[in-house]
């Protein structure tokens, strides 16, 4: 996807561009390409891939929520900061929080939010069960991309999600996904709206999960994440 197919392709989505986010977006592809000969922060860097892998899928998640009708957006193992960065650039009146247990790729991304002046930004080094556990319903949005199956999602993040707002799974293929209804049933949650289509150019399967948190969530922790990994609910 070239940076002109990457224009087009949000514009038809609706989203704003502008040439001062696809300067940051330049900027962003640099500064990623750069920190990754040091660490492994993507497989994925030529150019027209990143703009379709990281940057095009990223914002993807505006076909089934309308983001500037939300005040904040916690990215759970945002990695290489993707969606949260993409979203940040596109979106700035979202106060975003990013979630990573990995303190290098937490340094990567407080030097791309430098370099690029984004505001309401921050990159904190937690594990997702311990950021979950000390921040109960303070977000709109939570939001993981290819992080794990949704029912262990569900029970790592659920409790960040405010009642009536939504926690928003950004998946490839999931015919091999986990069945989630009891998770969601015990979590105190309802399935809203699942989309499926293809990525352009490689026509590769992406799905977007949307969960509604309807009241608060059982007390499950502190377990760990591998503790929920070998035994999700």
């Amino acid at each position: 996807m070239t940076q002109s197919d990457f224009i087009d392709k949000i514009k038809e989505e609706g989203i704003i561009v502008t040439p001062e986010k696809i300067e940051q977006l330049e900027k962003y592809y640099e500064l990623l390409i750069e920190y990754n000969k040091v660490m492994n922060l993507t497989g994925i860097t030529e150019k027209k891939e990143v703009y379709l892998k990281h940057f095009y899928d990223s914002l993807t998640i505006c076909k089934i929520i309308d983001l500037n009708k939300q005040e904040n957006l916690c990215d759970l193992g945002s990695g290489a900061g993707f969606p949260g960065i993409v979203l940040k650039i596109f979106y700035p009146n979202l106060k975003i929080t990013l979630i990573d247990s990995l303190n290098k790729r937490i340094n990567f991304l407080n030097k791309v939010i430098e370099e690029l002046k984004l505001k309401d930004i921050e990159a904190i080094h937690i594990r997702i069960e311990d950021f979950s556990r000390q921040n109960i319903e303070k977000f709109d949005v939570v939001t993981a991309r290819a992080v794990a199956p949704l029912n262990i999602l569900l029970e790592l993040g659920i409790n960040l999600v405010k009642i009536n707002k939504y926690f928003i799974a950004m998946k490839g293929n999931i015919d091999n996904e986990p069945n989630y209804d009891e998770a969601l049933k015990k979590l105190n949650c309802d399935l809203g709206n699942i989309i499926k289509f293809k990525l352009p150019v490689e026509n590769s399967n992406r799905c977007l999960i949307q969960i509604i948190k309807r009241k608060s969530t059982p007390k499950l922790y502190p377990r760990k994440y591998n503790e929920i990994k070998k035994k999700p609910l």
